[in-house]
């Protein structure tokens, strides 16, 4: 899942070598944390966060898929 989001948020913003991603597992949950440089922030929200909103879908979508855990992404600063 780590690769998968690093991936696409890699050919979203300016300075891919900026992205950072950090999963936290726990029983039931699997816990994406996505950070990027300030500048790139806003090409990962979206106009109206609907980019955002896009990416946590296809990370829902693809850990049910798989038959793994629920996924949330964090987008951070």
């Amino acid at each position: 899942m780590k690769d998968f989001v690093e991936y696409i948020v890699k050919k979203l913003v300016d300075n891919p070598e900026d992205v950072k991603v950090t999963q936290i597992d726990s029983e039931k949950t699997v816990i994406l944390e996505l950070q990027v440089k300030e500048g790139d922030l806003g090409k990962v929200i979206g106009k109206k966060g609907r980019t955002a909103k896009a990416l946590r879908i296809l990370l829902t979508a693809a850990a049910a898929k798989q038959g793994q855990k629920r996924a949330i992404l964090e987008i951070i600063e």
